[in-house]
């Protein structure tokens, strides 16, 4: 998964990545209540360890993600920021148990470069096709494709040339 995250990350955002374990307990962000993770926790806790020699941080874990707002979410990041965070927890609902490898995969991954594009200020987009379209369930995550639409490659394109 890690070698395709990282690849992807090079292909899209032109950007080096490493895997390295940053939050090694997520009791923090835990609502008893809902039984899930508030991801907003996490970000903030993300943002605040970010590596000296990262521009970006993510992390992905295994838990049920929500925000006050929704009944759960795939992930969140920080609109402009340095932080984002997906969960694969629902990313294999509706995939047959034998066939959780590359599909599971995908979604992750997709997922995974959605969040990111967050960081560096692309919103959700309009392009059912584009992979910074707005997903509401696993279905829509499968329908988009694993790239950036026109507009949005050249709404990133700017964002690089500022930082």
């Amino acid at each position: 998964m890690f070698d395709t995250l990282r690849s992807e990350t090079k292909r899209i955002f032109g950007f080096n990545s490493e895997v390295t374990p940053i939050l090694e307990d997520l009791a923090f962000a835990y609502d008893l209540n809902r039984n899930q993770y508030h991801s907003t926790l996490i970000l903030d806790q993300l943002a605040k360890k970010l590596p000296t020699t990262a521009a970006r941080v993510m992390a992905i874990v295994q838990v049920d993600l929500f925000i006050p707002i929704l009944t759960h979410v795939y992930g969140e990041a920080q609109l402009g920021g340095k932080a984002c965070v997906v969960s694969t927890y629902r990313l294999n609902e509706g995939l047959p148990a034998t066939n959780i490898g590359n599909p599971f995969l995908e979604r992750i991954t997709k997922e995974s470069i959605h969040e990111l594009g967050h960081t560096f200020n692309l919103r959700h987009c309009r392009d059912h096709t584009c992979i910074m379209h707005y997903c509401r369930n696993e279905h829509d995550v499968d329908q988009k494709s694993n790239d950036l639409c026109r507009y949005c490659k050249i709404m990133l394109e700017d964002e690089l040339k500022r930082l």
